[in-house]
């Protein structure tokens, strides 16, 4: 298999690093700064080509990727719609993280493309969206009539620190993003738009105590509307230690996540910008262990009787080759989607990854790299 990569930040490399140690894979790591590969692909490097691209360069790109049999982009969301529609025009498979469900729908229409070429193309192949969607999808799979499914999940510091009891686990800017748009839920089986960092509730784990959860955007991905008038509740939060949400609404309320740009002296400032360049390298915490947590819960009938399926994974960060657990759980998540799109596990045409990644070979890969979801 020859896998191409997009994208040398933290999930990107953890993606690289999956595919050169647990598939048959020729790795082509590419990014428009490709800096000094961090230490634990270093062992890799004979089995991993770091190429320069601009993915802005659409000739550059096509022809890259028609090197390659499945692109796996871990760039920023905004350029997800783009890089979907030039694999589908080059012809090979394709998955990125997603993680904004109006790009994703603008990827849905390219559909016909890509069953006409014969490829895959897989959306939200992440953790939130990604890891909890398919669990929730297979939760639901298991029961009659499905009357609610709830998902929670977050990235935490092992050591957490105030006033925020948070780090940077992958993009504060992407973090900000969550925090200030709109969620879509079911309530009633209606599509309802909640605000972001509302909806608290408090959430035991046996080994972590009490966290918080509140609503954020994008978790969900399409699934509101996918199930909109067959689901009553569905909804989708972000888990954080205590005390969390309501610093960040004081912040929000405050304007200081604003991207309308203010005046200050003689220049206009986006408070946006200023906050992410003053907190980022507070909250980027390097060489602190992290950990994941996650928990999905679908409620209903078997039989007409009451059912609960749930499903809950804490995995924390891999000393030994220092990757994050956030790095492992999400682009370990996106390298095991390319090789089921090449090995045609996943049928051809566009789907999220709720929709077509098979629970039982997923969950068993997962188990396999340490990361161990459990049904409680």
């Amino acid at each position: 298999m020859r896998m191409l990569v997009l994208g040398a930040g933290l999930q990107g490399t953890a993606c690289a690093f999956d595919l050169s140690v647990n598939s048959e894979s020729e790795v082509t790591l590419a990014d428009v700064h490709p800096q000094k590969l961090p230490s634990f692909l270093v062992s890799q490097k004979s089995r991993i080509d770091v190429k320069k691209l601009d993915v802005r360069d659409r000739a550059a790109v096509l022809n890259l990727m028609g090197e390659h049999d499945a692109v796996m982009s871990a760039l920023p969301y905004y350029f997800n719609a783009d890089m979907a529609a030039l694999a589908v025009e080059c012809g090979v498979h394709y998955a990125d993280l997603g993680g904004n469900t109006q790009i994703v729908r603008e990827q849905q229409a390219l559909d016909d493309g890509a069953v006409a070429k014969g490829i895959s193309v897989v959306l939200d192949c992440g953790l939130a969206p990604g890891m909890v969607n398919i669990l929730a999808a297979e939760g639901m799979g298991r029961l009659d009539k499905v009357e609610s499914v709830k998902l929670y999940a977050g990235g935490l510091p092992q050591n957490p620190e105030p006033p925020l009891n948070y780090q940077i686990a992958y993009s504060l800017e992407g973090v900000l993003d969550y925090y200030t748009t709109d969620s879509w839920v079911l309530r009633g089986g209606k599509l309802v738009e909640v605000e972001a960092l509302t909806g608290l509730e408090s959430v035991e784990f046996e080994d972590l105590g009490t966290l918080e959860a509140f609503h954020t955007a994008g978790g969900l991905s399409t699934m509101p509307w996918d199930y909109e008038g067959k689901v009553e509740t569905m909804e989708y939060k972000t888990l954080r230690y205590p005390g969390h949400a309501n610093a960040m609404r004081t912040i929000r309320d405050l304007g200081l996540l604003d991207l309308e740009p203010v005046r200050l002296g003689e220049i206009d400032v986006v408070p946006r910008d200023l906050f992410i360049s003053t907190v980022d390298p507070i909250l980027r915490k390097s060489g602190s262990p992290d950990l994941v947590v996650l928990r999905v819960v679908a409620t209903g009938l078997v039989d007409n009787c009451s059912k609960e399926i749930a499903f809950e994974l804490v995995d924390h960060h891999d000393a030994e080759n220092a990757i994050s657990a956030m790095m492992r759980t999400t682009g370990y998540s996106l390298a095991l989607t390319g090789v089921m799109m090449v090995e045609g596990t996943i049928t051809c045409g566009v789907h999220t990854a709720a929709e077509c990644t098979p629970y039982e070979s997923y969950v068993g890969e997962l188990r396999k790299r340490g990361i161990d979801v459990q049904e409680i």
